[in-house]
């Protein structure tokens, strides 16, 4: 096996010497192996280094890896539960090899994280993952089912933010703003842990503040906009859909959503319309240029307080109940997610199925 070949290549120390980056570096690097090899190359992974506090004139020093391997579903859309299986094995392995300690930590249906010790220094936490569910297994919902669609946008700069979003298994969808600093990795993170992506789009609204850089305004010639749609939408990688941010100038133009919507045609992409304004074309553009859309009932926290929150959840129930589907937007507030955790039981008690927003969109 691969994973054996690599096996003290970088990451073995002699017995009480202390642990390395490089050696850190060189163990990561296997566990990321072995799970590819106990899923015959199917399994995603991917690293993200934790840092300790940084200290002038010193350069950043190394304190763990954490590792994110996702077990693919079965052609069904079920959890590989052998697969699952293979992939421990080889971890068990390499842990014993280099003689690391596994601490379980607490986890959440669909991931369970593990820390791994040497010599008492944690140095590596690993966190296994299993998708929330393919689009298949929902499609097969009988059509009478009441469908909740929850959408969690301004995500791309806190990654801490986007740590605690994921502690919640439930199919969310996740709308990712374009060309922050966190944009990519989050958006990423978000589909190998089965999250629908969305780019939230940055567009022109009533209150001013143009920046023609890095959003959608009234006026831009077809180009200007295919050119700075495309920028938006590589720093969003596993984009199905796009809703708009802001955008109470930008979704009430219709010319420009003429030229904005054919380009999601392109892509293959839906269309989720925030309405951020009464006065918006943008779903009937949509429907217009043959892209999948549908339109946000209600926002759960424009008032951030948790009472608020909750009073706006049990409307999206309400509406989801009597209208047989609804989809609501929130924000990666720490009452929001608080909330959330409280009540998408309570809305499954209810008889409320959670779907991605790509399941209301028509």
């Amino acid at each position: 096996m691969l994973a054996v070949a690599l096996l003290c290549t970088t990451g073995c120390r002699k017995k009480n010497a202390p642990i390395t980056t490089a050696a850190i570096r060189g163990i990561s690097r296997e566990f990321v192996y072995a799970a590819r090899n106990a899923s015959d190359g199917h399994a995603e992974a991917g690293m993200r280094p934790e840092y300790g506090p940084r200290q002038p004139g010193k350069a950043q020093s190394l304190l763990a890896d954490h590792i994110y391997i996702t077990v693919p579903l079965t052609g069904s859309g079920l959890p590989d539960v052998a697969m699952h299986d293979a992939i421990e094995k080889e971890f068990a392995r390499v842990a014993g090899y280099h003689q690391l300690t596994r601490i379980a930590r607490p986890g959440t249906p669909g991931l369970e994280r593990f820390d791994y010790f040497a010599d008492g220094r944690r140095t590596q936490s690993i966190h296994l993952i299993t998708p929330l569910g393919s689009g298949a297994a929902r499609a097969s919902l009988p059509a009478h089912t009441v469908r909740l669609a929850i959408v969690i946008d301004d995500l791309g700069n806190d990654p801490a933010q986007a740590d605690a979003l994921f502690r919640l298994s439930y199919p969310l969808t996740i709308s990712v703003l374009p060309h922050h600093s966190g944009s990519t990795v989050i958006a990423e993170e978000a589909h190998r842990r089965g999250y629908e992506v969305m780019l939230h789009l940055p567009m022109a609204s009533n209150a001013g503040d143009l920046d023609e850089n890095i959003e959608l305004h009234p006026g831009m010639d077809s180009s200007a906009v295919e050119r700075t749609f495309a920028a938006m939408l590589e720093t969003v990688p596993y984009a199905a859909g796009v809703n708009n941010h802001e955008g109470s100038l930008g979704t009430s133009d219709q010319k420009l959503m003429d030229e904005l919507m054919p380009l999601l045609h392109q892509n293959k992409l839906f269309f989720i319309d925030s309405r951020t304004t009464a006065a918006t074309v943008a779903e009937s553009a949509a429907h217009s240029a043959g892209v999948p859309a549908a339109s946000r009932n209600v926002f759960l926290d424009d008032d951030p307080s948790a009472a608020a929150i909750r009073k706006q959840f049990s409307l999206a129930i309400r509406d989801a109940r009597e209208k047989g589907s609804a989809l609501a937007i929130g924000h990666p507030h720490p009452e929001t997610l608080q909330v959330l955790a409280e009540m998408m039981p309570e809305a499954e008690r209810q008889g409320v199925t959670l779907v991605y927003a790509s399941d209301l969109a028509r």
